[in-house]
């Protein structure tokens, strides 16, 4: 169990700062509300969506279903593999960003399968309600997805110069994400920027271990 502890550790803690900020969100602000952390730069700005990372659709019932399946069973092969990983000594930097995607993949599940069940309907006029007597606004699986970080960076318009949108109004950036994508996001830029070392380390520690039997 010993190489069990910090991933498991990394994805509980992200778990709960993901859901405990959704939870804050569906019970504390309405569909379209938001709140200016620093200036118009960083918002908390709550949307829903039925679909996939950073507020993109999967449209229709059946897509929402396919999703949602599908991530169920993503999670369950990178929990195995991460498994492997761990039996095996993979580099523990790379368990980590597997840890990461591990995470955020869990979380935006527990919003597609359990948030229609447990909250009340989120509108432009009301804040949603835990376990309301009357149900909730979906069935088993068919959730949505809670989103609200948003950075607009840059808002402006484009030189009447530039071909096909000249002179239109742009804004950088313009996705509204949460927690878990952002545990996603960062696993898979880590490993990209990391894989030379840890699949080096990898190939170095077997190596190493290969030597040993043939010396024996």
């Amino acid at each position: 169990m010993k190489g069990y502890t910090k991933p498991v550790a990394l994805i509980v803690a992200i778990l709960l700062i993901d859901q405990l900020s959704k939870i804050w969100v569906k019970l504390s602000m309405t569909i379209g509300q938001s709140h200016h952390i620093l200036g118009k730069f960083f918002q908390i700005h709550f949307i829903e969506n039925n679909g996939m990372a950073y507020g993109m659709e999967f449209g229709g019932d059946y897509g929402k279903l396919f999703l949602t399946v599908f991530r169920i069973l993503a999670v369950a092969g990178i929990g195995y593999g991460l498994h492997y990983m761990i039996k095996n000594k993979y580099n523990r930097g790379f368990i980590l960003n597997v840890a990461l995607i591990l995470a955020g993949a869990l979380g935006n599940i527990i919003d597609s399968a359990f948030y229609g069940v447990i909250f009340s309907d989120s509108t432009f006029y009301d804040k949603a309600s835990l376990f309301p007597a009357g149900g909730g606004y979906s069935s088993f699986l068919h959730g949505k997805v809670v989103d609200m970080l948003y950075f607009p960076l840059i808002e402006g318009t484009f030189p009447t110069w530039v071909p096909f949108w000249g002179g239109e109004e742009f804004l950088f950036f313009r996705p509204v994400f949460n927690i878990a994508d952002s545990a996603i996001s960062v696993g898979v830029v880590l490993i990209l920027l990391f894989q030379k070392r840890y699949f080096k380390t990898e190939k170095e520690e077997k190596s190493s271990i290969h030597s040993e039997i043939v010396e024996d």
